[in-house]
């Protein structure tokens, strides 16, 4: 029992086709298997236009890890599996390496060489090889159904509370602790800096209410993404103040998780005014996230 598909975001239509997954691999008494890939897919299908990612494929298997109690499958995507017919994929990797008995898949899924293998498709493979085909509902947003790609427009956007409500569950930015400039804890505020991946979309510039995993323990705290008016290299940094927090942690993995747009970033005219800022922005996001 068996869904397929890139999962970016894994937001709620994707939410409800694990839904039904669950519900057919009891009601059939199977396993419940996820077959997701690795890169994304348009990597190598549109390479001068590859989409940045909502979820990174460590992000997702954290993701799924929490959500859904089946195995989780990573198949590499590469020129092999690009070229490969609907059907030779259904036959080859479906039917004979995991012996799928039933697929569940989203109302406009199509997969194999030039996506031939769409609903219809797929139906009548299915009944040629021997597995059933669930096929699920969208679940819409204003009306329109939800997607990775929509979800990417809105974080492009700036839209950040649509693109939190379309994914259904917090956004993560996973990444390993490195050094900063140290103007955090010279205003009195210290933060972690992370080296996040280099294909992960960011939230638009600007200060958010987060929290943050570290070490497994959930920390509140408020987070900046952008070119800090201090940084003389002008790179894109994602740093977190987290409050009850004062531990060197360099080199860990973390995960922050932006929850509440504050304010775009800006420019202050002295370190005191910026230091005064920060305290504001902290007292407002203490009354957020009580």
């Amino acid at each position: 029992m068996a869904t397929l598909g890139t999962f970016d975001g894994f937001h709620r239509g994707h939410a409800s086709i694990f839904d039904k997954l669950d519900e057919k691999a009891r009601s059939l008494g199977l396993p419940p298997v996820a077959i997701t890939f690795h890169p994304h897919p348009r990597v190598l299908v549109t390479p001068d236009d590859p989409p940045l990612l909502l979820t990174t494929p460590e992000e997702k298997i954290d993701i799924l890890d929490r959500q859904f109690g089946g195995s989780l499958v990573l198949l590499r995507f590469d020129d092999q599996l690009r070229q490969m017919t609907a059907e030779r994929f259904a036959k080859d990797i479906l039917v004979d390496r995991f012996g799928v008995k039933a697929l569940v898949v989203g109302y406009d899924h199509s997969f194999g060489h030039r996506r031939s293998g769409n609903i219809d498709n797929l139906r009548e493979i299915g009944q040629r090889e021997g597995f059933e085909l669930e096929v699920v509902d969208p679940v819409t947003h204003n009306d329109t159904p939800i997607s990775s790609s929509r979800i990417r427009r809105a974080i492009i956007a700036g839209e950040w509370e649509e693109a939190v409500a379309m994914l259904g569950h917090v956004y993560p930015i996973q990444g390993r602790v490195i050094r900063g400039l140290g103007r955090g804890k010279k205003l009195g505020w210290p933060t972690i800096n992370i080296d996040w991946a280099d294909r992960k979309l960011l939230p638009a510039e600007g200060v958010y209410s987060c929290t943050a995993s570290v070490n497994g323990d959930m920390y509140r705290g408020m987070m900046f993404l952008g070119v800090s008016m201090y940084n003389p290299d002008k790179s894109v940094s994602v740093e977190a103040n987290l409050f009850e927090f004062d531990r060197d942690i360099y080199d860990s993995e973390v995960t922050l998780y932006p929850t509440h747009f504050m304010r775009p970033n800006a420019r202050f005219a002295s370190a005191k005014e910026l230091s005064e800022q920060i305290a504001d922005d902290k007292m407002k996001i203490l009354k957020l996230l009580k």
